[in-house]
């Protein structure tokens, strides 16, 4: 071996010497490094879709060296380090259906989306009779289910609010999604409240978690978080379409009773659906948020700081729809701006006043009795303690109550009909009076005079004609608050009377004998012209007379469209005041009248007013009699 030859063996062994000093910390620098030499157990999988089992430790290369099978011929290449852990993908293995019920409701939930499909109220039913599902399940299958996300990225919340998420039943929140009914659940049963449902999916790259816990009272606590790789919360929301309400009403009339309603921590605000014409977003301290219609509300109570409310409606056809204009229910959207997770109760109850006020914050102003509310409320209270204490049906509850208001109210009655007694009494001379300037126009100062002549006979006999319409002022409040009440309150909606009129919250629809007359409003218009006859008018007009008799048929065509149970207090108000007129009849004498004027001037001021009577007996120019109050 010469000299050359020595030099390139020191060369070749200097440099595989630094070849091996330098390996591991270059392929470190580089992103290289060797497999795991630790031995990987069956507990260490995560990944319950993988198809490849994971190696034991008997199988495990030691550290240094290559894993090899069972030759230990093959070597293992090294893996480059990704930048960020994948996501576990979960996902359930087919769609169903998970019921959920207490004492008052039956909720059904799809885990295909995780959405709410059907919502029964169990205490209700709807104008069909059958059980209210609160949920229009026509047009939710064209629009979207209630409790579906919402995210800024449209093609990534189509896939999510299609996929078929894993389901976890239990308060054992931490444990594996199992099947759609929960381990050890059979399938088909609804599940009693309280439980908990824990909806779960993962495609690797984004993973959505919704829970829902139940108990014994109206209330749904939610809680849904999305996050991705990084296990960064992405900022969510949830709607719910479709509108709200009885949909077994139709469209329209549904339409007219639905309201988007908030309250920022002040007064609530309410939008009907006709008057919206755009989207709408509220934000700020939301109290709650939500829909409602007539009877029922469906309300968001945030539990997120800064939650956003947004107002849209979205049209659909309905099978068989004929108009030009399809319907467009409202749908609402409740979402966090912010990346964290969205924390809400869902309420959705009957407007039970009691119910409402129970809630955290209080729902009651969402039952409006009108600007008269103050005396509204008292009324129902005592309509409700009737039916409570007295008598089980609603129908003999307002008929009682109606009676004892207008016993309440019998002395203003009576010092309303001494007044018009009076105002009888001079009738013919205010008539001679006015017939004795009925030539001049309205304009004439002459006019001024009559005026005069006439306040001279009221004030001469006592009378004050702006006294008469007090006792009726006075009841205005009152009886504008009773109609609040009826047709407001939910312990009306579907509450008989008896026969034929079944619905005290619905117009009356009976017909007897098959006359295409409603009975009640036919009975308070027959009542109402009996009460005209026998209460005494202070009217002398024969304009006013024949206005006064007209007033019951123009009542009539408003109360056919009334709820019955308005009519039903109006009717009994007229029967119990014409027993009560019979009353004043019989022990209250009627005044003699007066058939002659004080002495006045003519309309020329030059004497005294003549008389134009027909009755020779009662000359003009005897005194009148002393004034009787």
């Amino acid at each position: 071996m010469n000299l050359g030859e020595n030099k390139r063996i020191f060369v070749a062994f200097g440099l595989t010497l630094l070849i091996i000093v330098l390996w591991h910390p270059l392929m470190t620098r580089l992103g290289y490094e060797p497999a795991n030499p630790e031995p990987e157990t069956p507990a260490s999988s995560a990944n319950p879709t993988a198809n490849t089992p994971a190696p034991s430790a008997g199988t495990s290369a030691p550290s240094g060296t290559a894993a090899s099978g069972a030759t230990g011929s093959q070597s293992v290449k090294p893996a480059k380090r990704a930048p960020a852990p994948a996501l576990v993908p979960i996902e359930g293995k087919q769609a169903e259906d998970v019921v959920v019920e207490n004492d008052v409701y039956r909720i059904t939930f799809s885990t295909q989306g995780a959405v709410i499909k059907s919502w029964i109220l169990k205490k209700y039913t709807d104008a069909q009779n059958k059980p209210l599902d609160l949920v229009n399940q026509e047009a939710a299958g064209q629009l979207g289910w209630p409790m579906q996300l919402t995210l800024p990225d449209t093609a990534l919340v189509a896939k999510l609010n299609s996929a078929i998420y894993a389901l976890q039943r239990g308060p054992d929140v931490g444990a594996s999604p199992v099947g759609a009914q929960g381990e050890g659940h059979p399938q088909g049963v609804p599940l009693q409240a309280p439980t908990k449902l824990t909806f779960t999916y993962s495609d690797g790259q984004t993973e959505v978690r919704k829970i829902f816990t139940f108990g014994r009272t109206y209330e749904v606590d939610a809680s849904v978080n999305a996050s991705d790789t990084r296990s960064t919360a992405i900022p969510v929301g949830v709607e719910w379409t479709g509108g709200f309400g009885d949909y077994s009403l139709g469209p329209k009339t549904l339409s007219s009773n639905s309201q988007a309603v908030y309250d920022l921590g002040g007064d609530v605000t309410k939008i009907k659906e006709s008057k919206l014409k755009g989207p709408q977003s509220v934000s700020g301290a939301l109290e709650y948020a939500g829909l409602e219609d007539h009877y029922f509300v469906d309300i968001f109570l945030p539990r997120s700081p800064g939650d956003d409310f947004k107002i849209s409606r979205e049209s659909w056809k309905p099978a068989n729809w004929t108009d030009k204009e399809q319907p467009a229910p409202f749908e609402v959207d409740l979402s966090t701006p912010a990346a964290q997770s969205l924390d809400f109760g869902l309420f959705v109850a009957p407007k039970d006043l009691d119910l409402l006020k129970s809630m955290n914050p209080p729902l009651d102003n969402l039952v409006e009795f009108g600007v008269f509310k103050i005396l509204a409320e008292p009324l129902f209270l005592g309509l409700r303690y009737i039916y409570d204490h007295w008598v089980r049906n609603y129908g003999w509850a307002i008929v009682i109550l109606t009676v004892l208001i207008n016993l309440a109210l019998f002395p203003l009655k009576i010092k309303g009909i001494h007044l018009a007694q009076k105002q009888q009494k001079v009738a013919p001379v205010i008539k001679r009076i006015q017939d004795k300037y009925k030539q001049y126009k309205i304009n004439d100062p002459r006019k001024q005079k009559m005026n005069q002549e006439i306040m001279e006979v009221y004030k001469q006999y006592g009378i004050n004609p702006v006294a008469g319409c007090l006792p009726m002022v006075l009841q205005l409040p009152l009886i504008y608050g009773f109609y609040e009440v009826l047709g407001t309150v939910i312990e009306l909606r579907h509450a008989p009377w008896f026969g034929c009129v079944r619905d005290l919250s619905l117009p009356d629809a009976c017909h007897p004998f098959g006359i295409p007359l409603a009975l009640l409003p036919t009975l308070m218009i027959i009542s109402m012209f009996v009460m005209q006859i026998m209460t005494p008018m202070g009217a002398t007009d024969p304009t006013q007379k024949r206005m006064m008799y007209f007033m019951p048929l123009l009542f009539g065509t408003i109360f056919y469209r009334l709820a019955s149970g308005v009519v039903l207090y109006y009717m009994t108000a007229n029967l119990v005041g014409i027993a009560q007129q019979l009353i004043i009849n019989r022990f209250i004498p009627h005044s003699p009248i007066v058939a002659s004027a004080p002495e006045a001037k003519d309309a020329e001021g030059s004497g005294p007013a003549k008389n134009t009577g027909k009755d020779p007996g009662r000359g003009a120019r005897k005194p009148l009699p002393a004034a009787k109050n």
